[in-house]
């Protein structure tokens, strides 16, 4: 038996019209009559047709990967996934260098040079003999110098040479696999980062200027943390799902 067909099945079998099955589960009615007829070409492709598969069979309490590998297997077996490393490499090598280096030296041999000054005016002083113009020697006292505490400058503080995803406008998208789904994450332009299966377990990060957009196959299996705020989950099980997600402080939804 087909998707397609098992799906219908199991509608019909639960009692659902495609119009009440389209309420429940978000899926337009006529994407669900196309469906049932194994027509996936209003689906948008492969990827969006097996998030409307494992969707509806979660619903309808069918085995959703099963019906998904039926689907794969029907169109050509599962896609090669992409490793994220290789999509996404950093534009420039970023230099972290301290630029107080330099400026630090110097000022603590300033500060040295001054201590050992101090300390010959110090040990030389003392009281001077100085013949006066009668031919009489007197004894003068020679000034002491004036006592002053030398402080070592304070270390500079180092400035951070990566700038806040705030002040640079780079989202950081972090998602952590609760169970196996796949998504697909692209940068605020549309260039694709990664598309895949993350397994269960698996923690994942991408960086992208302005904002990323994300697909989830199961809004449910995932949690996230944007700019290092904790988003949680970003929806229900087996609810297929389009998020973007900007360089503005994210709210859980």
């Amino acid at each position: 038996m087909s998707v397609g067909a098992r799906l219908a099945e199991a509608r019909e079998a639960a009692g659902l019209s495609a119009e009440e099955l389209s309420r429940r589960t978000r899926v337009r009615e006529a994407l669900i009559n196309a469906i049932e007829r194994d027509d996936f070409s209003l689906c948008g492709g492969d990827f969006y047709a097996r998030g409307h598969v494992r969707n509806l069979s979660t619903f309808l309490g069918i085995d959703a990967e099963a019906m998904v590998h039926e689907f794969d297997h029907m169109h050509g077996g599962v896609p090669l996934p992409v490793r994220a490393s290789s999509i996404f490499q950093a534009e420039k090598p970023i230099k972290i260098r301290d630029r107080h280096a330099l400026n630090w030296t110097m000022a603590m041999a300033v500060a040295l040079a001054v201590v050992v000054v101090f300390g010959v005016v110090k040990t030389m002083g003392g009281k001077g003999d100085v013949t006066t113009a009668e031919g009489r020697e007197v004894s003068v006292p020679a000034a002491s110098p004036s006592t002053s505490i030398v402080k070592a400058p304070e270390p500079p503080r180092k400035e951070a040479s990566l700038s806040s995803p705030r002040q640079n406008g780079t989202v950081v998208f972090q998602v952590r696999a609760e169970r196996s789904t796949r998504l697909t994450v692209r940068d605020a332009g549309g260039r694709r980062l990664f598309s895949g299966t993350l397994p269960a377990g698996k923690t994942s990060v991408w960086r992208a200027k302005t904002g990323v957009r994300v697909t989830f196959a199961d809004a449910g299996a995932v949690s996230l943390l944007v700019n290092g705020k904790d988003l949680g989950v970003p929806g229900r099980p087996g609810q297929s799902l389009k998020r973007f997600y900007g360089a503005a402080a994210p709210s859980r939804r």
